[in-house]
């Protein structure tokens, strides 16, 4: 089964044909970071715009690379929840626009379920159950995985991001958006022992995370040093941040792998392509006798390759939508968007 996926929940404009859910015959994404560097960080309405713009050239050249014919392709899938209300729409339209003319079933996507389904792809032999991190500039949750349709949240982040904390922290040494790739290149050459930061917890919730005041404690770092006309080292202060992320991420995940008896651990999202946290779950699982899966790096960020391998099984289990489809900001990975009503 052939399916033509398309991606607009935040920055990037993707488009892809996915077989079976784990073979991708195209895969194109237009980006906009370097016009969003100007800002520091996602400006919305921008975004809308040049989804507006790119999604028709991506869809057609995504069905050029795959050597195909819209007639062709079994179905269509979107990504609808969550992201960014306006750059949800752009694309959740125009796939229920080509669904229609071309008369194919649509698949509605849950962007953070797509991104766990990056893993089938690197990982073609990768079946539930399994325990999954998803880290991302806007998510930190451990999810089980009891089959491909099926999850719960164990764990969440009660405030900041781990990617969301990683950009701002970065924001404050001075570094380009997006912050937390170039604070993961300094940090390689720092001393992760060098500064002595919180590692916050829930008090009674294990599995859950707390990244501002981790976040505030380097920018009061930094404010004081300016205050008393010093510099700091950056990639010793990169470090030293990722480290406690890293290690708060690691700790909570490992402890629900152990709680729950899992031998599979994944991970998901943009911060998954953080060299440390590879390093150390590789290491973590190694030691405990775990299989650890993690997508590609031209996987971890917004793609729809990812869509197009959730979507089919989405599709598989029944849950198509209708013109009645519409996009969602914020949603929870356990709820089914073709169920939502949208």
């Amino acid at each position: 089964m052939r399916i033509l996926a398309l991606e607009s929940s935040c920055d990037e404009t993707a488009a892809a044909v996915v077989e079976d859910g784990r073979t991708v015959l195209s895969s194109v994404v237009a980006s906009q970071v370097e016009e969003h560097r100007l800002y520091g960080g996602v400006v919305p309405e921008i975004a809308s715009r040049r989804h507006c713009e790119a999604v028709c050239g991506v869809t057609r050249q995504a069905l050029e690379q795959a050597n195909m014919r819209l007639e062709e392709v079994d179905a269509l899938a979107v990504t609808c929840a969550p992201g960014l209300i306006g750059a949800l729409l752009v694309g959740v339209n125009f796939a229920k626009g080509l669904a229609l003319a071309a008369r194919k079933p649509l698949v509605p996507v849950h962007h953070l379920r797509a991104h766990i389904a990056a893993n089938y792809i690197t990982s073609p032999g990768l079946k539930p159950p399994f325990l999954c991190l998803v880290v991302s500039g806007g998510h930190s949750h451990i999810i089980q995985v009891e089959d491909y349709t099926r999850l719960r949240v164990l764990g969440r982040t009660r405030d900041d991001a781990a990617g969301e904390a990683f950009d701002k922290a970065a924001r404050a040494m001075g570094m380009a958006y997006p912050g937390g790739i170039e604070m993961d290149k300094a940090a390689e050459q720092g001393d992760p022992l060098a500064f002595p930061l919180p590692h916050p917890t829930v008090d009674g919730s294990p599995y859950d995370f707390s990244f501002s005041g981790l976040k505030t404690a380097v920018i009061n770092l930094l404010h004081n040093a300016a205050q008393k006309g010093e510099s700091l080292s950056v990639p010793d202060l990169s470090a030293s941040f990722r480290k406690a992320v890293v290690d708060c991420l690691v700790k909570n995940f490992v402890r629900a792998a152990q709680d729950t008896g899992a031998e599979t651990l994944v991970i998901a999202g943009g911060v998954s392509a953080n060299s440390l946290l590879r390093r150390r779950l590789e290491e973590e699982c190694a030691s405990h006798g775990w299989r650890f899966c993690r997508p590609d790096l031209s996987l971890c960020g917004d793609n729809a390759a990812m869509v197009g391998a959730q979507a089919y099984f989405e599709y598989q289990a029944g849950f198509l939508a209708g013109m009645s489809l519409n996009a969602c900001a914020a949603m929870d990975i356990a709820q089914q968007p073709a169920l939502q009503g949208l």
